[in-house]
């Protein structure tokens, strides 16, 4: 009878728990006996300078997931962290306010222990006020693999570091393949320095690595840390159906190649310093794109491709080489389609087998074409400028963007 009993006792799955968690302690307590499909119910009040660490092993079926008891009213202040590794994670609902943590959110709970297939979604992360300065930090580190961050709300990063970045490992094949969509990325002020992305994908010495990350849907509004607002910094990314909306800086494909850039739209309202996309390295698109009222020039013009170094090293500018730049439409920008820009005194070759077509210039306040170098590797062909352009449809997010909780 007792082997009967026992077996029949493994062989009924375990329930999935809702678990109600006060404070850090009983979360680090809870976090110790956690299984697939259990959820951590965080108590509604302020969480100050709480370090939440958490490995787990949910499944696509029965995720483990973090969530607030009421979206938006679990506010994190001070120093609070939340770093999260393991598979099938969901984090929803989470505010942190003010945060002086070097590291807010981390898709890993160390530097060996990664999250794939986890989520965070309907959280935000803003400040304020003007934090002390510290060397870096992020508001959101994404590691692992095919990971989503969505309708989150993300602003007022006033530190050095970029607000959201995507880490990558020269040892690692099963990385990359994030989603990160339908998020409200609002004003950051000027930083004065190199430093003050929104989004990074990749660094200089992974640029190679390919990333595949998909950027979509997100809005970006009045992001002006530095003249990146988006730094691609590796391969094989698509952004798609972005819109950019008085941010005083680019979508610059930095570092890596075959990246695509596709039906975005960028508005400048007249903004000082607003731009479109910059295009570095080899075998990128960008289509179906709208550059609007765009006030920026030099790396900050609608679509701006750079000058390469001989020989570069990863840190520095690589040729243009068979970029496509087709089927755009800009309108009263003040710099349209620049080419031959010079980032470094060193870099002097021009794009190469690159084709600009199809696209419709409006020229009312600037010329459509600014050449700066030689443009033989280049191939013009049925691109149409005129004083006066109607009936362009504008494209748009299919959601609304941020968490719902703070509509």
């Amino acid at each position: 009878m007792r082997p009967t009993l026992l077996a029949l006792a493994l062989a009924i799955p375990a329930l999935a728990r809702d678990i109600p968690i006060a404070d850090a302690a009983a979360f680090t307590a809870a976090a110790q006996s956690i299984t697939a499909g259990d959820t951590l119910i965080l108590k509604d009040g302020t969480w100050a300078d709480a370090q939440l660490k958490l490995h787990a092993a949910g499944t696509a079926a029965k995720p483990v997931t973090i969530k607030a008891q009421t979206p938006g009213k679990v506010i994190f202040t001070g120093t609070s962290r939340l770093s999260v590794g393991g598979s099938h994670i969901i984090v929803d609902g989470l505010w942190f306010q003010n945060p002086t943590a070097e590291q807010v959110i981390e898709l890993r709970k160390d530097s060996k222990q990664l999250a794939s297939d986890s989520r965070i979604t309907n959280c935000a992360v803003t400040n304020d006020t003007q934090l002390a300065s510290v060397d870096s930090s992020q508001f959101v580190s994404i590691y692992g693999a095919r990971n989503r961050v969505d309708h989150c709300y993300i602003a007022g990063k006033t530190t050095q570091g970029t607000t959201m970045v995507v880490w990558l490992s020269t040892e690692s094949k099963d990385q990359g393949k994030h989603q990160i969509d339908h998020n409200h990325f609002g004003p950051r002020q000027r930083l004065g320095k190199n430093g003050g992305e929104t989004i990074r994908l990749g660094d200089s010495k992974t640029s190679m690595q390919t990333a595949a990350c998909i950027v979509e849907h997100n809005l970006f509004e009045k992001c002006d840390g530095e003249a990146e607002c988006i730094s691609n910094k590796s391969c094989g990314n698509l952004y798609r159906r972005n819109t950019f909306k008085d941010v005083s800086g680019t979508l610059t494909l930095r570092h890596g190649n075959a990246c695509m850039v596709e039906h975005n739209i960028f508005l400048g309202d007249g903004a000082k310093g607003t731009g479109g996309v910059r295009v570095i390295g080899e075998d990128h698109i960008v289509t179906g794109n709208l550059f609007e009222n765009l006030t920026g020039d030099d790396e900050r013009s609608a679509l701006c491709i750079m000058l390469g170094i001989p020989e570069s090293l990863p840190n520095g500018y690589f040729q243009v080489k068979r970029a496509k730049v087709i089927n755009n439409t800009f309108i009263n920008c003040k710099h349209n389609i620049l080419i031959g820009m010079s980032g470094d005194k060193k870099a002097v070759l021009p794009p190469v087998e690159t084709e600009i077509s199809g696209n419709h210039i409006q020229t009312n306040l600037g010329e459509a074409f600014e050449i700066k170098s030689a443009a033989d590797g280049v191939t013009m062909k049925d691109n149409e400028t005129a004083n006066k352009l109607s009936n362009i449809a504008r494209s748009s997010t299919s959601e609304p963007t941020g968490p719902s909780w703070k509509k």
